[in-house]
């Protein structure tokens, strides 16, 4: 398949190189120069503009957009609308606002599948977990790629009509959001226990077997290693929280108690206040790292 990539950070390099490593041709286009030519290093044909992405596709125009939520995506958009039809399929794996895609998805031409992406950049290995939402046709149609992107065929499916990807992405968010928090608080009252305790041979050891056993608690484990068992210079600040936020106005509204969820995000809000920090911040501070390569903020 020929498929056309937007958007050449972390995530969208790794979009770029499972797709090449499958097999399929790919053109790739970014505003940064440089991230263009990384692309193109990789085997991609550069592109120099969204027009000319198009113009160097088929016919049949399947596009795969990974720029930051909010107005990139729509602008993109703007730019693509002039070179895409009803025939073509437009693929949004950013972290938008479920709404947002419905909205577009009624507004562009092309065929619109909001994607939930998740696994961070440790996809370039493993491959990430696809929540899509849109068309059924349009997602049969890019089977062959979300099989490449993805951990392969299970890594991937098709949630419901459009909005419904980003839906349950932002919900995943949520659900991790909570459980980084309990995490962090269970190591908090193990370093602050009665025994001198070493957190990475706990984690270790949980992980091996243990019900709480996860992704996640691995990353606790690296955090330990790399960083020591007081997490060292690791500061209780957690950023992030548009998803975590927006999975809680969809609680409020749906009257459903997400009491977890909502503690977890107060307590990313709450880390940003200037008062001495709390060792479960911190460790959900360098978890972020951990999955997403996010910047660790150190004291």
């Amino acid at each position: 398949m020929e498929l056309g990539v937007i958007g050449l950070g972390r995530m969208g390099q790794i979009v770029v190189d499972r797709a090449l490593d499958a097999g399929h041709d790919v053109v790739a286009f970014d505003l940064s120069a440089e991230a263009t030519a990384e692309a193109a290093e990789a085997g991609a044909t550069a592109a120099d503009s969204a027009a000319d992405l198009c113009d160097r596709l088929g016919e049949e125009k399947r596009i795969w957009l990974m720029v930051p939520a909010g107005d990139p995506v729509d602008a993109t958009l703007a730019d693509l609308e002039p070179h895409v039809g009803e025939e073509d399929v437009i693929v949004d794996g950013g972290n938008s606002h479920f709404e947002a895609s419905v909205r577009r998805a009624e507004e562009v031409d092309a065929a619109y599948l909001d994607c939930g992406t998740s696994g961070g950049p440790a996809g370039a290995h493993l491959g990430f977990s696809l929540m899509i939402g849109g068309p059924e046709w349009a997602y049969e149609a890019m089977v062959p790629v979300f099989d490449a992107v993805a951990t392969g065929n299970a890594g991937h499916e098709r949630m419901g009509p459009s909005g419904s990807g980003h839906y349950v992405k932002m919900i995943h968010n949520g659900v991790e959001y909570a459980l980084m928090q309990t995490y962090g608080e269970g190591f908090e009252l193990l370093a602050n226990g009665r025994y001198d305790l070493d957190l990475e041979a706990v984690a270790r050891t949980w992980n091996n077997g243990a019900v709480i056993r996860s992704w996640l608690l691995e990353l606790c484990e690296e955090a330990f290693r790399e960083e020591g068992n007081d997490l060292g210079d690791v500061a209780d600040h957690v950023a992030g929280g548009s998803t975590g936020t927006w999975t809680v106005q969809e609680a409020l509204e749906q009257e459903t108690p997400v009491p977890l969820i909502y503690q977890a995000l107060a307590e990313r809000f709450g880390s940003r206040a200037p008062d001495e920090g709390r060792f479960s911040r911190r460790l959900a501070n360098r978890l972020r790292y951990g999955f997403g390569r996010h910047d660790v903020k150190r004291e």
